[in-house]
């Protein structure tokens, strides 16, 4: 044998879920996401997505305005969705902020119109965007796009339709909660306590919406959710935490406007737009190479043997960090 069962031990093979890997088998885990980064091109692949989210933005917006104004004022909306200044980069502030203050400014008649004309467009808009972030996946679990068309074009429109429900559900929490509270007249402590409980319910929220994506999003046997937790644990707190500093970077020191004029609003928000998905694409390399490390099965048929388990990094061991001594293994 090229290994010991005990040194096989020690990093983690037989692990039932990422908390049975031992500390010598996160190396390995973590020396691979390192390499995987750069053999993915996980960069480029982020500015593709980046790209076609951005085509998406516009009318999304117009659907997200378009439903407040059927619950709220959508001039408050309008007011209140400062307080996103605290994650959205200013750029992204002014580009989203514009877009809000054209559709607020519609007669409210016309929003129900706007409200399906709009859900329409950003359907057909972001569902390329969807695939293309579902092609980025594959590439990270190594997987090749097996879904049918009419399969793959389902999936990916289910998933656009859920974003835009993820982005209503936080801004309800970052723009309605304080309408509410406003008109409800909670006391000051209260109101400061819901306040601040809006960021860890974004924070939940991003987390449930990533491991969705991270379980359906390749083309493969899904695995279980605690070979997906792990990723998108990290994913969304480094997202938010990140998120957080680039604006503040951006609002004190980055200015694009003295480099790019007129488009620097544009540019540092599709920039922030192309570091999160380099983040949530690292999330899934995080949960790939931790499932590469156990040779049990990772996905939702049980006990299938290797090489019948429908997912590569089910199907195969992930290599060893090279100063450990261990065999290399695929």
């Amino acid at each position: 044998m090229a290994t010991s069962l005990s040194t096989e031990d020690r990093r983690g093979r037989d692990a039932r879920s990422p908390v049975e890997i031992p500390r010598r088998g996160w190396l390995d885990v973590l020396w691979r996401v390192w390499a995987e980064i750069d053999d993915d091109r996980v960069f480029a692949l982020a500015a593709g997505v980046a790209y076609y989210a951005l085509l998406a933005l516009f009318p999304a917006i117009g659907v997200v305005v378009s439903l407040y104004g059927f619950v709220a004022d959508p001039a408050t909306v309008e007011r209140n969705v400062a307080d996103l200044a605290f994650i959205l980069p200013s750029g992204g502030m002014e580009v989203i902020g514009g877009q809000l203050h054209r559709i607020a400014s519609q007669p409210r008649q016309a929003l129900g119109i706007a409200f399906f004309a709009s859900l329409v467009l950003s359907l057909w808009s972001a569902n390329t965007g969807m695939k293309a972030l579902f092609d980025a996946l594959n590439v990270v679990y190594d997987e090749p796009e097996k879904r049918g068309f009419f399969r793959l074009n389902a999936v990916s429109l289910l998933f656009t339709a859920l974003a835009l429900v993820f982005v209503v559900l936080a801004l309800i929490g970052v723009v309605v909660v304080p309408v509410v509270l406003g008109f409800v007249g909670l006391g000051s402590a209260t109101g400061t306590l819901v306040w601040l409980l809006r960021w860890p319910a974004l924070l939940v929220l991003t987390v449930v919406g990533l491991s969705l994506l991270y379980r359906f999003g390749p083309s493969r046997r899904e695995a279980r959710w605690q070979w997906i937790s792990w990723g998108s644990a990290v994913a969304a707190l480094v997202w938010m935490g990140g998120s957080m500093l680039f604006s503040w970077y951006v609002a004190r020191f980055g200015s694009y406007d003295a480099t790019y004029g007129s488009l620097g609003a544009v540019v540092g928000f599709m920039t922030w737009i192309w570091l999160s998905t380099v983040v949530f694409l690292i999330g899934a390399e995080l949960n790939a190479e931790t499932e590469h490390q156990t040779a049990r099965d990772s996905t939702v048929d049980g006990d299938k043997p290797m090489g019948r388990r429908g997912a590569v990094m089910a199907d195969t061991l992930g290599k060893t960090t090279p100063w450990r001594g261990g065999a290399s293994e695929r």
